[in-house]
């Protein structure tokens, strides 16, 4: 697992990911999300670990799916397409079929696949400064999943998607549902943690199994 990538912190028994490219802030490269998948399987199978933090470092969560990365690639033909979205695909639902609760820390920037990330957390937490979006229809791409209708129901969904919108403020995300909280600039990975602290105390088969309900 590339520490150039993401960095792991065991914090008690939260399991904090941060990503770890702020030169592109914090893009999602094809190594990147495989050491994210890897690092989610290390926590889903250590039961010391309770909850799961994750934020980004630099100057945003992130700006999403590298797409730069991917074309250098110069993938060819359906299997590698395939390829690559199923990879997007799995490190996206990670999160939402994790047995142990996630929580996302959001400040600045954080859109397309990464937005799809948040989405997939138990909660999100918004620092002030932070903006979501769904830019992909503008640059002739798709949706990976499809968690934003399930979340804001389908109209705010295809205004988000159709218009490919990439700036939606923090308080504005609040109303929609897609935030859980919104705090003070630079306040959002100290309240995640707080809010992981908080889970980790519960039964952990109980949060486990709330969750799964849930979400189905």
């Amino acid at each position: 697992m590339s520490e150039e990538l993401i960095n792991i912190e065991r914090k008690a028994a939260i399991f904090c990911i941060e990503l770890h490219r702020p030169q592109r802030v914090n893009a999602l490269s094809r190594d990147l999300l495989l050491a994210l998948c890897a690092a989610v399987d290390e926590a889903q199978r250590d039961a010391s670990v309770r909850a799961i933090v994750i934020h980004g470092a630099g100057k945003g969560f992130s700006s999403g799916f590298d797409l730069k990365d991917q074309m250098a690639l110069a993938p060819v033909g359906a299997a590698i397409w395939r390829e690559i979205l199923d990879l997007d695909f799995k490190a996206t639902m990670q999160f939402w079929d994790c047995k142990k609760p996630t929580i996302a820390a959001v400040h600045g920037p954080c859109l397309a696949g990464a937005f799809e990330l948040a989405l997939a957390c138990d909660y999100t937490i918004a620092s002030s400064d932070a903006f979501f979006g769904e830019p992909e229809l503008k640059f002739g791409a798709g949706i990976v999943t499809m968690l934003l209708p399930w979340i804001t129901g389908p109209k705010q969904a295809k205004r988000i998607i159709l218009s490919g919108l990439d700036h939606i403020p923090a308080q504005e995300a609040l109303a929609m549902g897609i935030v859980s909280e919104v705090v003070q600039t630079g306040e959002h990975l100290t309240r995640a943690l707080q809010i992981a602290s908080h889970l980790s105390a519960m039964d952990p088969v109980l949060v486990q199994e709330t969750k799964k309900a849930i979400n189905q």
